[in-house]
């Protein structure tokens, strides 16, 4: 088996597994957001602990991996994210990033913690189509403080090429 194969393989088998523990889409609580440190409550989601938000759902994505400073999220482009030139819509390249932009600064939020975006910049580097198969948004945290976290991901194939890159500034913030 080629290399390709092999990730390919590896990544569809990944998926498989968290796919079989995740929990219905749903939103968290206040008291379950409370609960954990930012990464426990990512950790909770992949063992079917807590609901998986509804976008991921609507988009057919999902968070395999969460470590602090670090997360994987990985879907399958299809025809129904298509825009109407025959390719797959930049709505869904940005709402892959922007979770796991969101989920790297979420990751080393201590428990009493939210953050929300506040900016995205996103470089769309080539087209994404039903043909492409399985691609991951690999976040990672450049700089989280008291107040401010910035991070960076890319949506890379199981070949490593990269299709879009972005970065994020979020607020950070206590809980109510």
């Amino acid at each position: 088996m080629s290399t390709r194969e092999e990730t390919l393989a590896q990544w569809q088998a990944q998926e498989a597994a968290v796919r079989a523990k995740l929990a219905a889409p749903g939103v968290a609580s206040l008291e379950q957001l409370k609960q954990y440190s930012g990464v426990e409550f990512l950790q909770r989601i992949l063992a079917g602990e807590l609901p998986i938000p509804p976008i991921a759902q609507t988009l057919d994505f999902n968070l395999l991996e969460a470590e602090p400073g670090r997360v994987i999220f990985q879907g399958t482009p299809g025809m129904q994210h298509y825009n109407p030139i025959g390719s797959v819509h930049g709505g869904y390249f940005c709402t892959l990033l922007d979770s796991a932009l969101g989920c790297a600064v979420q990751s080393t939020l201590p428990k009493g913690s939210g953050y929300t975006t506040l900016e995205l910049k996103v470089n769309l580097i080539r087209a994404l189509t039903d043909k492409t198969g399985p691609v991951r948004a690999i976040g990672k945290v450049i700089q989280v403080g008291g107040r401010v976290g910035v991070a960076e991901a890319n949506i890379v194939d199981v070949d490593g090429k990269i299709y879009a890159h972005a970065t994020t500034t979020c607020l950070v913030f206590a809980l109510p």
